[in-house]
């Protein structure tokens, strides 16, 4: 009996039921169309994650071909490694004042820019297209115009300075070399990139919310600061995470700003685990220790994407 015949007479089709050609049945059809990007994912992904953290566990040096080798008696030895060297604390250090300065500080100026935009009347859509201008230059791009504006001798900050009076003379502040400045430094230029995104997803939340909610609010007398505390602010909760989480992934991936700024240093002062990851596997031909330093990170990223996650699903409840 074939299929028209089936559904005419009443009888449900099973799932195993063939098409026309008699080559793919229906249950398989969708995983048919999913392959191509299964497979993507395997060769591209997967396999390159189940690598390294074999790797990981060998003393592994590109210039050493036959260290590739895993002995299960030795096999923590690369993590051991890494939990008594000084410079690597000192990255991990240095990466979480970057990110959480990095984030927060994007999402207090990001989340006051969409409330400006929220309320402007006339040339928003201008201001949107002027707000998505640092989107458009490559990290790279990013990292050299910074270097040129916190130039000691002949960048755009000292000049400035200088010219306003700030200070007697050319070069006297050494932005990308002093410790505190260095990180300064990086991290401005880390905000001025990602600004956009944040901005503009705050902005969507902020004008997708409920116009009911604040005409009743001003029937009750709240000003906008009050409106802002307890209705604002709650209800962007969703938006909120999410551009958190979209934020810290693009921020966690910031090597580029970083290794053309500073390069990590000078003697390991803006050092970043992504940066003494490149030292460790590239420049030193560590792989098996680069590899472990590099799984580290992907356990901190997954951790903390998973919190932003859960705290996303917390808000969308409704109580």
């Amino acid at each position: 009996m074939t299929l028209q015949a089936q559904v005419q007479s009443g009888s449900s089709a099973e799932p195993e039921q063939s098409f026309t050609d008699g080559r793919i049945s229906a249950r398989w059809f969708p995983v048919f169309m999913l392959l191509p990007a299964i497979l993507f994912i395997l060769v591209v992904l997967l396999f390159p994650l189940i690598y390294s953290l074999y790797v990981s566990f060998t003393p592994y040096e590109l210039l050493k071909p036959n260290s590739l080798k895993f002995e299960l008696a030795r096999a923590l030895r690369n993590y051991q490694r890494l939990f008594a060297d000084a410079i690597f604390w000192k990255s991990v250090g240095n990466t979480i004042v970057f990110l959480f300065l990095s984030i927060n500080l994007s999402y207090v100026i990001a989340l006051g820019l969409s409330q400006l935009l929220a309320r402007v009347t006339r040339g928003q859509g201008l201001m949107r297209t002027l707000l998505m201008v640092p989107m458009m230059f490559a990290p790279i791009l990013v990292g050299f115009q910074f270097r040129w504006f916190f130039n000691a001798n002949v960048g755009l900050v000292n000049n400035l300075l200088f010219s306003l009076g700030l200070m007697q003379e050319r070069g006297q502040i050494a932005w990308l070399v002093d410790e505190p400045l260095g990180m300064f430094s990086i991290i401005v230029a880390s905000i001025w990139m990602n600004l956009p995104v944040l901005t503009i997803i705050l902005l969507a939340g902020t004008l997708s919310l409920p116009v009911e909610t604040f005409e009743a609010a001003d029937v009750d007398g709240a000003n906008s600061w009050q409106q802002f505390r307890f209705i604002t602010f709650p209800l962007l909760a969703p938006f909120s995470y999410i551009a958190l989480t979209i934020l810290s992934l693009d921020i966690s991936r910031a090597f580029d700003i970083v290794r053309i700024m500073t390069d990590g240093g000078p003697a390991h002062r803006t050092e970043l685990i992504w940066t003494y990851v490149t030292r460790l596997a590239i420049e030193n031909t560590k792989f098996g220790l680069g590899s472990a330093m590099s799984w580290v990170t992907v356990v901190l990223a997954v951790a903390f994407t998973l919190y932003f996650f859960r705290q996303l699903v917390r808000s969308r409840v409704v109580r």
